[in-house]
């Protein structure tokens, strides 16, 4: 158990530490000048190298990788070219929205989803399996996106039950989770049509062992079956799903927080993508592939939860 823990917890820092030189490589080599966005057209050569040298822009790229990675360990990403802070800073500021936003959505999922496959597999063939199944068909074929068009249209311009729109902040509490409850929806219900449909097709492939059977023949209620026998031993592909549904939430927040106007790390990026704000852009990109790599991390410690004889497979 403890060499699967340092072999997977040396993975997730090797694995990290490529992403970071990746992602700086990218966004090195974008084209497009820093000083020049800063500063404008009209600047003089003088200022321009000036600015590159206060950026450190003029430093090699190695120096330039060093120092940013460094300070990132510490927290520090920089000062952000367009809004002259720190990026730091600015993360900080809208981490705990998109976070709410990413926590809440894979919360319903997991309300909603192993429930309706669990249903759907044990009517398998039937009207409520045939009913789960088009639904979550429907749900996968639906852009996120066009779901929360879909939303609005809906419960904000025709019923007028909550908000199309915007964030009043953490003050006003009850304002708050309004704002949140139709984006939560929109990301939570193509997430739950996928972990539905995986849910019932896991639990299908364990009902037909042996084991099952023998439970039937002894008279067990088909509902501790299912919840005691079953879905345990179908757990392996369906943490493997959530660990991708999170990290696929988390990043689908750009754009849900476009649509809903929310002031989340998701509108950050695109507006640091349209100011060419490269430091902020290339600090947002490394943190939300931060969060996919320790969402496989999680799912891999989850594996040994389950089925500690794992560790002796995958060491």
């Amino acid at each position: 158990m403890t060499r699967f823990l340092i072999r997977r917890a040396a993975g997730f820092v090797l694995t990290l530490l490529a992403v970071s030189v990746v992602v700086f490589a990218v966004m090195s080599m974008l084209p497009g000048d820093p000083a020049l966005s800063i500063l404008g057209i009209e600047a003089s050569p003088e200022a321009l190298a000036a600015m590159r040298s206060q950026l450190g822009l003029d430093a090699p790229a190695p120096a330039r990788y060093a120092a940013w990675a460094l300070g990132a360990l510490k927290g520090d990403f920089g000062t952000s070219y367009a809004f002259r802070v720190p990026v730091g800073g600015l993360i900080a500021e809208r981490l705990p929205l998109t976070l709410s936003l990413a926590l809440g959505a894979m919360a319903v999922t997991l309300v909603l989803a192993p429930g309706l496959g669990m249903a759907a597999a044990a009517r398998h063939g039937g009207p409520g399996d045939w009913a789960v199944m088009v639904l979550s068909q429907i749900g996968i074929a639906v852009p996120a996106f066009w779901m929360s068009i879909l939303l609005i249209l809906l419960f904000a311009v025709r019923l007028g039950w909550l908000p199309s729109g915007g964030f009043p902040g953490w003050d006003q509490p009850l304002a708050a989770l309004r704002a949140l409850v139709l984006p939560v929806i929109a990301l939570a219900l193509v997430q739950s049509a996928v972990l539905a449909r995986v849910t019932r097709s896991a639990a299908l492939e364990v009902m037909r062992l042996d084991f099952v059977r023998t439970a039937r023949a002894t008279g067990l209620p088909r509902r501790r079956i299912l919840w005691r026998h079953v879905l345990p031993n179908a757990l392996i592909p369906i943490v493997t799903i959530i660990g991708m549904q999170f990290a696929a939430i988390v990043t689908g927040t750009v754009v849900i927080e476009s649509v809903f106007s929310l002031p989340g790390l998701g509108r950050l990026l695109l507006q640091s993508i349209a100011n060419r704000d490269l430091i902020t852009v290339q600090a947002l990109v490394l943190l939300f592939a931060a969060i996919v790599v320790t969402a496989n991390f999680l799912v891999d410690l989850a594996y040994v939860a389950i089925d500690p004889r794992l560790t002796g497979r995958q060491s």
